[in-house]
């Protein structure tokens, strides 16, 4: 009975559009009455689910990318992106996965991606004769890359979880990420094409040189950030520490687009959000506690595999679930609550933990494009002032081509395994 209270409380929370946070708290709350024990276990396993010095860079990383869009890093981004592809067919919207993958390196989250991004392209691009549903739906897609490319708050989640290195983490998303960002943009070349969508004039090579020499310390910030870990120079959290100091230098006395008097409200925002994250990771944590109590865990290894015990197969089943999941649920959340029973169902078959990390975390960045809670969605409809119906019309070849880059991903570990490997040795 106190199993179907849990369930039932949190898929109705879901259901009438409550805060995730607020959801998990409340049938975690629900559950602990119902079962007869104290509530104080909510403020314990909050603190041990949030208690992780690797989570210590999750501000820092935010504070570094809120700095470095401050200081004026987007546009300098979207022009990079322009001088390389925007001469091509569509090239607005190539520019704008583009510039996507570049900002991926400095944000670390779909969220920051697109609405930086969309506050500037989806408008730009109307401007330029393309329909704005078209040019919503790519920047929201296009916006997943940045979780996927290092650095990145959901493999920093994932490393936590599992005790595989985030560094190891990081890298193993560049080499998906990648692919995910030129899947996307054949995509948009080819939707450029039938629709004959209109092309820029190429600006030739001395705006590209000029375009990167701006975007340089930008794009340095990434290089930062890997060889820092790389190396073994510094830990996640002290890396976030360095990038975040390098991009207030870089923001107030190199690109000089961000003032001292901009620092205190940057500090507020990114302390807020920040805050919201560890919150859900510890309100997550409680929910996840209590599914371990009551052994959901090994129920779900047990049901896959008594389907069946086929490597392939189960890789198959392990992406329906999470695509599902990632329809209705928080990508940090969904993760906490179903990545470590899916991490020993995916060990039992004999998967590699960086891969099944790898493939977990591009999975459920789909989700933040699929209605009914996807986030990414709901920021660039508003930004292009559409409906959330006509986005997702838009938005279903970029949804395929994003699936069938995560079955390559998920059937081929050399994407992601290969390079941390390299590097590693």
């Amino acid at each position: 009975m106190g199993l179907t209270i849990l369930l039932g409380l949190f898929v109705l929370g879901l259901i009438i559009g409550l805060p995730v946070a607020v959801t998990l708290g409340v049938s975690s709350a629900a559950y602990l009455w119902f079962a007869g024990i104290p509530l104080v276990t909510i403020p314990q396993k909050m603190y041990a689910g949030m208690d992780s010095f690797v989570l210590l860079c999750i501000p820092g990383f935010i504070l570094a990318g809120n700095l470095m869009n401050a200081g004026g890093i987007t546009t300098r981004i979207v022009r990079l992106a322009q001088a390389m592809v925007g001469w091509m067919r569509g090239g607005l919207g190539l520019t704008n996965v583009a510039a996507s993958m570049l900002f991926g390196g400095i944000s670390g989250t779909a969220a920051a991606d697109a609405a930086s991004i969309g506050g500037m392209m989806i408008p730009g691009m109307k401007k330029a004769g393309y329909p704005v549903d078209f040019s919503a739906a790519i920047t929201a897609a296009s916006s997943t890359v940045g979780p996927i490319i290092p650095p990145s708050v959901p493999m920093i989640i994932v490393g936590t979880l599992s005790g595989i290195s985030v560094g190891k983490m990081f890298i193993a998303g560049a080499i998906p990420g990648l692919l995910m960002g030129g899947a996307m943009m054949v995509t948009a070349w080819v939707i450029a094409k039938r629709r004959n969508f209109p092309r820029q004039p190429w600006m030739g090579w001395g705006e590209l040189v000029r375009a990167f020499m701006g975007s340089f310390w930008a794009v340095m910030m990434t290089v930062l950030i890997i060889g820092g870990m790389l190396s073994g120079f510094a830990t996640p959290t002290e890396t976030a520490i360095v990038a975040s100091v390098y991009a207030f230098v870089v923001g107030v006395f190199v690109y000089r687009g961000l003032g001292l008097k901009d620092v205190p409200k940057i500090l507020m925002d990114s302390a807020v959000s920040a805050a919201a994250i560890l919150l859900l990771v510890g309100l997550a944590n409680v929910f996840g506690w209590i599914l371990v109590s009551e052994k959901i865990p090994q129920m779900i290894a047990e049901g896959v595999l008594s389907i069946t015990t086929n490597k392939f197969l189960v890789i198959l089943l392990i992406n329906l679930v999470l695509l599902f999941v990632g329809m209705f649920m928080e990508t940090i959340a969904a993760l906490i609550i179903l990545f470590v029973p899916l991490l020993a169902l995916a060990q039992g078959v004999g998967i590699d933990p960086l891969h099944f990390a790898t493939f977990a975390v591009l999975n459920l960045m789909i989700g933040l494009t699929t209605p009914p809670v996807g986030v990414c969605l709901f920021i660039c409809a508003g930004i292009g002032r559409i409906s959330l119906v006509q986005i997702t019309r838009a938005i279903w070849p970029f949804i395929l081509t994003n699936i069938a880059v995560l079955m390559l991903v998920s059937y081929v570990p050399f994407f992601s395994t290969w390079l941390p490997n390299l590097l590693s040795n």
